[in-house]
């Protein structure tokens, strides 16, 4: 006899949607509640996502085959939890609506403060680098690209992370191929990144076959990924904390940056000749699409920058907050009208930061807990350790250098650091979407300088 209810718990469990909805949920929950006059607001989705994701994984894992919902498992652990293209979809949807939102006084903005923007994009990437070689000749790792591949992870930066597998590649293959001719302390070193097991001894390991090489190479690339992977989450958390608790650590006084802010952009309005005022529409869901369509395909147009620097591509986040603010800033196409109604954009930038961070902890919370609980600990805190000093750098030349109020240097730090997180975080707690202006100015130069300095980075000795 037919069963008359049928419930696949398992599948139900590990279903995306139910991981997502569950994480948005719980983390607007948890993102309301205050601690004093503190409070986590949307990135309250992250946390919650972070703690689901481990929960779901863990679960995941634990189920043998040939049980019931293996399957669903699998399927499950083999997507990362969550798709990535969910990721990119909300990704692009948040960006969208904040350039479309901050498009407005984009020329002001620029010629305001686009000097110092260029400056700090390359200083707080340049600044991340150098922590992070500094930890590669201090750290106990037996895999120094494991430390190299958390620079990409601290700063959130995909296209560092596509730069440094390439250049790590070369850069394991060049010892590979001097190895012969290598004394005793990198012979040393590089045996402990080709066998971690310690199985192999340098003394019975006189010379390299070729599969030992391909193997060397491979771990080299495997480093990488594993530190972005443990870098990733952490980097996001740093900038979360730091944006949320840098105004009452220097005790700001918001509401004064926010009439400085005010008048300095009133200053500038003036500066820029020929701004007309673009009337607002309501919500028109086709030009939308299209600021969608159009920044996707800016991000993924390759630029040819050289032999050193190879191909450059802003990717879906950068492309698609180019794009809007560009098509924000024109106003008006043919029928398709990008000044829209800034509530209805406000509700879409919130709706999908909130999904946004949800699956960015559910996709990396397996990873935090088992860097916390220790397998990737020293990888952690080294991870946390970059964060902090490219954002202590940033911020301390932008305020005491370059005079720049909390509201455009919240945005320019995450920026900086390409954090999209950040940004949300930044919007979220200082209750404006200004913040995107600094983002969207500094975002590519720190992007560039990600690219270059990764690539630095793997030319030098470790």
């Amino acid at each position: 006899m037919a069963e008359l209810i049928k419930f696949d718990f398992v599948g139900w469990m590990t279903s995306p949607y139910i991981l997502m909805f569950t994480a948005v949920f719980t983390g607007i929950v948890f993102g309301h509640l205050k601690i004093g006059r503190f409070n986590f607001g949307a990135s309250g989705c992250l946390f919650t996502g972070l703690f689901i994701g481990w929960g779901v994984y863990s679960y995941g894992t634990g189920i043998a085959e040939g049980e019931r919902g293996y399957s669903a498992a699998k399927s499950m652990i083999s997507a990362g939890v969550v798709p990535s293209s969910f990721f990119t979809l909300f990704l692009v949807f948040f960006v969208v609506a904040v350039g479309l939102l901050a498009a407005k006084d984009l020329g002001a903005v620029l010629k305001k403060y686009g000097s110092k923007f260029v400056v700090l994009g390359f200083l707080i990437t340049l600044a991340g680098a150098m922590a992070t070689y500094g930890m590669v000749l201090i750290s106990p790792a037996d895999n120094p690209y494991e430390v190299s591949g958390v620079y990409t992870g601290a700063m959130t930066s995909s296209p560092g992370l596509a730069a440094a597998i390439e250049t790590a590649k070369a850069h394991a293959t060049a010892r590979v191929n001097a190895f012969e001719g290598a004394g005793l302390a990198e012979k040393e070193r590089f045996v402990k990144i080709l066998d971690p097991s310690g199985e192999i001894s340098q003394e019975s390991l006189n010379a390299l076959t070729g599969e030992q090489g391909s193997q060397f190479v491979k771990n080299a690339e495997a480093g990488i990924g594993l530190g972005y992977a443990v870098g990733y989450p952490f980097g996001v958390l740093v900038v979360i904390i730091a944006i949320n608790f840098f105004p009452r650590i220097f005790r700001m006084d918001l509401e004064e940056e926010r009439r400085r802010f005010a008048v300095e952009m009133q200053e500038a309005r003036g500066m820029v000749k020929g701004n007309k005022v673009i009337p607002e529409t309501g919500f028109d869901i086709v030009a939308f699409a299209f600021a969608c369509f159009f920044g996707y395909s800016i991000g993924l147009i390759e630029i040819y920058l050289g032999p050193i620097l190879g191909y450059f591509s802003l990717g879906a986040t950068g492309g698609a907050l180019i794009g809007s603010l560009i098509l924000g800033y024109i106003g008006k196409i043919g029928p398709f009208k990008f000044r829209m109604d800034t509530k209805i954009l406000g509700i879409i930038r919130e709706l999908s930061l909130c999904f946004f961070l949800a699956i960015v902890g559910l996709r990396y919370g397996y990873g935090v807990f088992d860097a916390i609980l220790g397998t990737g600990g020293a990888l952690a805190l080294i991870s946390l350790f970059v964060g902090m000093v490219s954002i202590i750098v940033g911020y301390i030349v932008g305020r005491y250098i370059f005079k720049l109020n909390w509201i455009m240097l919240a945005g320019a730090i995450c920026g900086g650091m390409t954090s999209t997180p950040g940004l949300g975080v930044a919007i979220d707690s200082l209750e404006s979407d200004d913040p995107a202006s600094g983002y969207g100015a500094v975002y590519p130069f720190a992007l560039l300088g990600m690219v270059l300095f990764t690539i630095i980075l793997h030319k030098l000795p470790m």
